[in-house]
């Protein structure tokens, strides 16, 4: 008797663990987003856009979006979804909240952090990416400088920068004697270091190489040394995204950068932002 209810017990437990099993992978199932699927139902791939040359670009005029992750956005919604792309506005610090809130299904061109990584997902990096520094070359503040930090973290030095992306947090973890100056897009940093309200833009290598290649007369791109914030540029997507779901675009990613024509996007949007200036 004793016997029995003992293989009675093991097999009770055996029953449970698999029923148990079975549930975890069912509710697991049932809380992954089929982000595709839902996409194609819907017909449109909404692409959250936050300005950042040369991944996204807007046309003030058109208010179309060039730029290589807006390519990239469009050729998946389109040639691998079949469906509509529509770009959503947003800024810096509202591109991860809107994701979260499924305003959009894709968010574009974003460093890859462990501080967004607890919130989101990513994407195979597009793009390797790094944090330099933009300065007027003929700044007398800078006459003696290098390519350390510590050549431009000085009194009396004002650092512009994005507020809301990874170069923010990167530049504000090694400053301590500048003072840094947080503007809401792109322009504002540009501008500020044009009137010499700013000194430095600390930026993107690809943004701010792409805007010292336009104002040659002036600009000079500063490559830190060690590198700042040396990252992969992604896409963001919702972290219940399924593991499926996830393969298919890093597959789209990953072969088209194996296949080098995400360099020569980059090329290409670099060149248009520069010949538009």
């Amino acid at each position: 008797m004793a016997r029995y209810f003992a293989r009675s017990i093991r097999n009770a437990v055996v029953l449970s663990v698999t029923c148990s099993a079975v549930m975890v992978h069912s509710f697991s199932n049932a809380a992954e987003e089929q982000l595709w699927k839902n996409v194609q139902s819907a017909g449109v791939l909404r692409c959250g856009a936050a300005v950042a040359a040369p991944y996204v670009m807007r046309d003030p005029m058109t208010s179309e979006y060039s730029g290589f992750f807006s390519d990239l956005c469009r050729n998946f919604g389109e040639k691998i979804l079949k469906v509509k792309v529509e770009f959503v506005d947003t800024n810096w610090d509202n591109l991860i909240a809107g994701l979260q809130s499924k305003k959009w299904d894709l968010a574009m061109g974003l460093n890859e952090t462990p501080e967004r990584a607890m919130a989101i997902a990513f994407s195979a990096p597009a793009a390797d990416d790094q944090t330099t520094l933009l300065i007027n070359k003929d700044n007398p503040k800078f006459a003696a400088a290098g390519n350390r930090i510590q050549d431009y973290d000085k009194e009396g030095v004002n650092i512009v920068v994005m507020a809301g992306t990874s170069q923010e947090k990167a530049i504000s973890a090694v400053v301590k004697k500048a003072t840094i100056l947080r503007l809401p897009g792109l322009d504002e940093t540009r501008l500020a270091v044009i009137t010499r309200r700013g000194d430095i833009i600390a930026d993107s290598s690809d943004t701010n190489r792409m805007f010292a290649a336009a104002n040659k007369d002036w600009a000079r791109e500063i490559k830190l040394d060690p590198p700042l914030a040396k990252q992969g540029v992604s896409f963001g997507l919702r972290r219940d995204v399924s593991p499926a779901d996830l393969q298919v675009l890093n597959i789209f990613i990953t072969q088209l950068r194996e296949a080098g024509e995400i360099d020569k996007a980059i090329n290409a949007a670099t060149v248009a932002e520069v010949s538009s200036k």
